[in-house]
């Protein structure tokens, strides 16, 4: 699985909008047949920054998601919304999708 982790910093007067700027581009790349999870979350330290993490099923997956239509799209998109250059960590790991984490479980119930 190719696992990618991406830190966007938002301008201020974009961040409040920013899920409804990259609704169209996160509803494609989710109904992409490689695409395992495509997940963006808000820093709870600062609101103008936003984390994607995402995973495709295999390099060729990744390589058919970047020459994607809805990826140049979403790119164009962001673009003037960004207030630094995003930051990527992009990996390959040898599962596919989640685990269960080993060290806790819910107690109770």
């Amino acid at each position: 699985m190719i696992f990618i982790a991406v830190r966007f910093t938002a301008r201020p007067d974009h961040a409040d909008r920013w899920l409804d700027l990259v609704a169209d581009f996160t509803r494609a790349t989710r109904e992409e047949p490689g695409n395992l999870f495509f997940d963006w979350s808000r820093s709870v330290d600062d609101p103008n920054v936003f984390v994607l993490l995402e995973a495709f099923a295999d390099a060729e997956a990744g390589a058919a998601h970047v020459s994607s239509a809805h990826f140049t799209a979403g790119l164009a998109a962001m673009a003037g919304a960004i207030a630094t250059t995003p930051e990527i960590i992009n990996v390959e790991v040898p599962q596919q999708g989640w685990g269960a984490m080993a060290e806790l479980a819910p107690t109770g119930a």
